[in-house]
C-alpha cells in the first residue's frame, strides 16, 4: 500500500520500508512519529480512502543537507557577499502505511542454505581446473619479480632542415660588439619639471 503524505510545505509518495528526508521534525533518533497530513492512498490501481490512513515513521537521524552558495554582488559598487546554508532535514523510515507495515528481511531456511553452499563449492571446482591453465598466459606477458624491465622507444625523426637554415648552424652566430657598431641604448626620458 502507498500514501502521499504532505509534511514541510512538500508532497511524498511512501510505502512500508522506504526511506525519506524532509524538513525537519521535532524528535530525537529512534522516535516514532505519525505523519497525520494524507492527501492520498491506494494499494495498486484502487484507490482507499486518505482520512482513514494513518502513516507511522521512525526518524532514524536529525541531519543538514548539502550546503547552498548565496553570492550577492552589485556590479561596479565593490560589493560583494559570500554566504553558505545548510538546511535542517530529518531522515524516516516509513514504518506502516494503514494496516500494512514494513516486513523486515527474514533469514534464508537452514534447509535452502546448505544447498545453496553445496552448488557454489560444485561450481567452484570446474574454475579452479581451468585457472592454472589461463596462469601461464599472464606469467608469460609479466615480467618476474626483482627483474628490471627496460621500454625500447622509436626514435622520433629530425625535422626537415630549411634551404637557408643548412648553410648556417645556429651555434656560429657573430656576437656584434659595442665597438663594431652595435646599436647603444637609448636615453630614459626625462620627466617634465612639477609646476610650482
Amino acid at each position: 500500500m502507498f500514501a502521499v503524505v504532505r509534511t514541510g510545505g512538500k508532497q511524498y509518495r511512501v510505502a512500508a520500508g522506504d526511506k525519506i528526508a524532509v524538513e525537519k521534525l521535532a524528535g530525537d533518533a529512534g522516535d516514532t512519529i505519525t505523519l497525520g497530513d494524507v492527501l492520498l492512498a491506494g494499494d495498486g490501481d484502487s484507490l482507499a480512502e486518505a482520512g482513514k490512513v494513518v502513516v507511522s515513521a521512525e526518524i532514524i537521524a536529525q541531519a543538514k543537507s548539502e550546503k547552498v552558495v548565496v553570492f550577492k554582488k552589485r556590479r561596479r559598487h565593490n560589493y560583494r557577499r559570500k554566504a553558505g546554508h545548510r538546511q535542517q532535514m530529518t531522515l524516516l523510515r516509513i514504518l506502516s502505511v494503514g494496516d500494512q507495515k514494513a516486513e523486515k528481511k527474514a533469514a534464508p531456511k537452514k534447509e535452502a542454505a546448505p544447498k545453496a553452499e553445496e552448488a557454489a563449492k560444485g561450481a567452484e571446482a570446474p574454475k579452479a581446473e581451468a585457472a592454472p591453465k589461463a596462469a601461464p598466459k599472464a606469467k608469460a606477458t609479466e615480467p618476474a619479480k626483482g627483474v628490471d624491465v627496460v621500454k625500447e622507444t622509436k626514435a622520433k625523426k629530425a625535422a626537415p632542415v630549411k634551404d637557408g637554415a643548412a648553410s648556417k648552424p645556429a651555434d656560429e652566430k657573430p656576437v656584434p660588439s659595442k665597438a663594431e657598431g652595435a646599436p647603444a641604448k637609448k636615453p630614459a626620458a626625462k620627466k617634465p619639471a612639477a609646476k610650482k
